[in-house]
């Protein structure tokens, strides 16, 4: 009960800062992150540090790395395929989250999403699930998959990726290797 009371009280972190960051003087950073596995790499620490907010895409797999990663920037989350317990039961399967006037949408696999992403006003829709690196451009919305952060998987990369939102509200989006 514990957990479930620390995954409420991040929400509420997140609620609470989303005013300053709605009114900023500079660039925001959006570190996203998917398939940790249990694993937070100094590497990944480093990476986040600065950030203005995290969102995880699932497959966190324990507490502990939620609590880790709510200490350096808010935090939106979403229950991956390996996410089980009553921590991850509080955690939603979707949700959308407001950062700096821009809508994103979380969701661990991308057949799961739901909605009319256009009418809802979504500009981003963050995933994981194949552990892959990806970005596309479609209707007008951007599709990162941030890759795997955690555990290595056959020969593909460790990785995140950083959502730079402008002043002027301009998205970059850039993955980043974790490690060699």
């Amino acid at each position: 009960m514990d957990r479930v009371r620390s995954i409420l009280a991040n929400a509420l972190v997140f609620s609470v800062t989303k005013h300053r960051l709605m009114s900023r003087q500079r660039p925001l950073r959006v570190a996203l992150v998917s398939d940790t596995h249990n694993l937070v790499r100094p590497e990944l620490l480093s990476f986040l540090a600065g950030s203005d907010a995290i969102v995880h895409a699932g497959d966190i797999c324990e507490q502990g790395v939620l609590d880790q990663l709510v200490r350096i920037a808010p935090l939106t989350a979403v229950r991956g395929n390996n996410d089980r317990g009553p921590w991850a039961a509080a955690l939603p399967l979707q949700t959308v989250v407001e950062i700096g006037g821009i809508a994103i949408a979380v969701v661990h696999e991308l057949p799961d999403l739901r909605g009319d992403l256009v009418a809802q006003g979504i500009a981003v829709v963050v995933s994981g699930h194949s552990h892959k690196p990806a970005l596309d451009r479609r209707e007008g919305v951007h599709y990162v998959n941030p890759g795997s952060a955690g555990p290595r998987r056959f020969k593909l990369p460790v990785s995140a990726a950083m959502l730079t939102i402008g002043n002027d509200g301009a998205l970059h989006i850039e993955h980043t290797q974790l490690i060699d």
